[in-house]
């Protein structure tokens, strides 16, 4: 019955018949297609080094970049991400990050911040969807949350007005509300969903949010095939954990995607299976673990590659590598549902070294 689950699920996400080919030899190394990859810090090497397992396992034609943020600031950037690391992802166009952890109120500016903008990765993609064979309180839920990433309160324009005052800007454009609702319209489209809601709090900042609505709305204008709501952000929380089958495709402000992506997370299980993918106007797209380094269980073997694995997979689909894609997912799939291997955070005892070998046995 699992397995029954797995491929109907692997089905309906592939959008359209998964097929089983027989692989022979690795491809030739002229042939791999280059992607960059930053395994992070904390558990993010052990994780990372199990994505390299599984697609290798998998004959995924890619060669893997490994590039490591600087232990000192780099100017150019203000962070300790640097223009080197930059560099490889614009020429490869495909990257795939592990989790990176900036200390908080230490005046540095943060690495996913940063990325973001260097990169223009405009929207943030995450796919949320009930794992079959793994419980959680809902059962039904499959929606995909798309976050405007470059601006909003995000945009890191905060300053002392006088002491005991600060204050941040909220800044959103006509440009970027656009962009990322074109996008979450085009996404709806190609995937077969039937719905988008527009997330805001207009009732409230009406220039800002006013604006947003606007653009969506006008967006929505060239898609009647689609269709298009409005849904206050605190009426959305409760109808979210109410019935989380009321939406499909969710596009939002930076803010309100943090938030409610996260939310959506801990409906299926939390961070460690969500998968999330960045993607900008000239092709490039930065798949990643949107959970945190955890650096207590760091080096200890415990860690679980899921997120991080899932995230792959969205990159393989940018990629147009839709079979591996296909394959890597049932593989991961049919291993938490069969239950017998999970690490802690599932339930289970087992290591990552184990969780990695299970899904490297189903490919």
């Amino acid at each position: 019955m699992a397995s029954q689950m797995v491929r109907k699920l692997v089905q309906s996400r592939a959008n359209g018949i998964f097929s089983h080919r027989n692989f022979s030899s690795p491809p030739h190394p002229s042939a791999l297609i280059p992607v960059t990859l930053f395994p992070g810090d904390g558990i993010g090497p052990e994780i990372a080094d199990s994505v390299k397992q599984v697609f290798t396992t998998a004959d995924v034609p890619i060669k893997w970049e490994e590039q490591y943020v600087g232990e000192e600031i780099d100017p150019r950037t203000q962070s300790f991400l640097t223009r080197d690391n930059l560099d490889s992802v614009k020429k490869n166009k495909f990257a795939l990050k592990g989790p990176m952890t900036t200390p908080i109120g230490k005046g540095f500016r943060s690495l996913n911040l940063t990325m973001r903008k260097e990169l223009n990765l405009y929207a943030n993609v995450r796919p949320c969807f009930s794992l079959p064979g793994y419980k959680t309180k809902y059962d039904n839920v499959d929606l995909v949350t798309i976050r405007e990433n470059t601006e909003g309160e995000y945009s890191g324009l905060e300053h002392v007005v006088v002491k005991g005052v600060v204050e941040s800007l909220k800044i959103i454009t006509r440009h970027a509300s656009l962009r990322v609702a074109e996008h979450a319209f085009r996404y709806a489209k190609e995937h077969g969903r039937e719905r988008v809601s527009a997330i805001h709090k207009a009732n409230i900042m009406q220039k800002t949010d006013g604006l947003f609505l606007k653009c969506c709305k006008e967006v929505a204008d060239k898609y009647p095939e689609i269709k298009y709501e409005e849904v206050v952000i605190d009426n959305c929380c409760v109808m979210l954990v109410q019935d989380p089958s009321l939406f499909d495709v969710l596009v939002m402000p930076n803010l309100y995607g943090d938030i409610i992506s996260d939310l959506c997370a801990g409906l299926i299980g939390g961070l460690g299976l969500t998968p999330s993918c960045n993607v900008g106007e000239s092709g490039i797209a930065v798949a990643e673990a949107v959970h945190g380094s955890a650096p207590l269980i760091a080096g200890q073997n415990k860690a679980n590659p899921t997120a991080l694995l899932l995230s792959g997979v969205t990159m393989l689909r940018h990629m147009d590598l839709h079979d591996k894609a296909d394959r890597i997912q049932e593989a991961v799939f049919k291993t938490i549902a069969e239950g017998k291997y999970r690490t802690e955070d599932l339930g289970g005892k087992c290591t990552t070294t184990d969780f990695t070998k299970a899904i490297c046995d189903h490919l």
